[in-house]
């Protein structure tokens, strides 16, 4: 049991030197070289772990995803016991938004893997996006549940509305990443939207 536990902490030290990388300089600079040079360890030992560099790009991904959910999480669970459909799509979406140096990390580095993914459409076409697809059913979910609570109109299709708040939300990241407006900006607009999209019941 101990080398299971010592084989998966050594990924986790090599996976996490490649979301530095792409976080700092992003992933055109990520080499299995340099994410060993990054994590200390030996080339021959990233390669042991990760014999290809895209197995090395996903297993990354799947951690930054697993990151953002818990910060989800977080922010879902001091919304409230239990959290009424609009907190939980506010927690979602706020937590989403670059306002802190985590949330900032978080943009950075999925911005650093839609560039990689742009360079090569074939990522896309071999893996999908199963993490936001995941996401907009989760927020569609929110969405209905708010309808039959009275909060949301219900003429508004929540399929639309998920999808929208949440390309709205990403574009805001961009915006705060570009430096076009700051994290509390991008973080009013976002209430406004939402409070246009709630209503009392």
């Amino acid at each position: 049991m101990a080398a299971q536990v010592d084989h998966e902490e050594r990924r986790r030290q090599i996976a996490e030197a490649l979301l530095r990388i792409a976080d700092t300089q992003g992933l055109q600079s990520a080499s299995m070289r340099a994410v060993a040079a990054e994590a200390g360890v030996s080339l021959r030992l990233v390669q042991y772990y990760f014999t290809t560099k895209e197995r090395l790009l996903l297993d990354a991904l799947a951690r930054l995803g697993t990151q953002l959910q818990a910060r989800m999480g977080q922010w879902i669970s001091a919304a409230g016991s239990p959290p009424a459909p609009r907190g939980i799509v506010t927690a979602v979406l706020s937590c989403i938004l670059p306002t802190d140096p985590e949330s900032r990390r978080i943009t950075r580095t999925y911005a650093a893997y839609y560039t990689l993914v742009l360079g090569d459409p074939t990522l896309t076409e071999k893996h999908g996006t199963p993490q936001p697809d995941l996401l907009e059913a989760f927020l569609c979910k929110q969405i209905r549940a708010a309808q039959q609570a009275g909060e949301i109109d219900s003429g508004k299709d929540p399929e639309m509305t998920a999808a929208g708040l949440l390309a709205m939300v990403n574009g805001l990241g961009s915006s705060v990443l570009g430096g076009q407006r700051t994290g509390d900006a991008a973080l009013a607009i976002l209430t406004h939207h939402l409070d246009e999209l709630f209503r009392s019941p």
